[in-house]
């Protein structure tokens, strides 16, 4: 079992930036990769961006272009997306989640511990 907490959303401006960070705890965050998903109301849940176990490999969604760093500290147990020239359409709850391998880091479905996530609103 691996209990997820996300922190870090709330209200910027567009072209603002926010640091979300999603802390583990229970058995070992770093055997795990991990994603960041967003999901807006009467939307699927979207990948946004997963890194590998060791941090070695990263993944990022198209839209992100650029604009978003996923990143790691396995000897604190927390990961991190770094967001940046956030836009309205960035709006939604970033949820974090954690996966077995990097061959279905893109689907939802297969991961295994969810975080209840954090809410990101960004005023034009």
């Amino acid at each position: 079992q691996v209990q997820l907490v996300e922190s870090g959303g709330g209200l910027v401006q567009a072209g603002g930036s926010l640091r979300l960070s999603c802390a583990a705890s229970g058995r070992t965050f770093s055997r795990y990769a991990m994603g960041w998903f967003r999901q807006v109301p009467g939307k699927a849940r979207e990948f946004v961006a997963g890194i590998s176990f060791n941090g070695a490999t990263t993944d990022y969604a198209r839209f992100v272009k650029d604009r978003f760093t996923i990143y790691r500290d396995n000897d604190k147990n927390t990961g991190y997306l770094q967001m940046t020239s956030l836009s309205p359409e960035d709006t939604a709850v970033y949820y974090c989640g954690v996966i077995e391998g990097l061959l279905r880091l893109r689907l939802g479905t297969s991961y295994l511990y969810w975080g209840q996530g954090t809410q990101v609103t960004v005023s034009s």
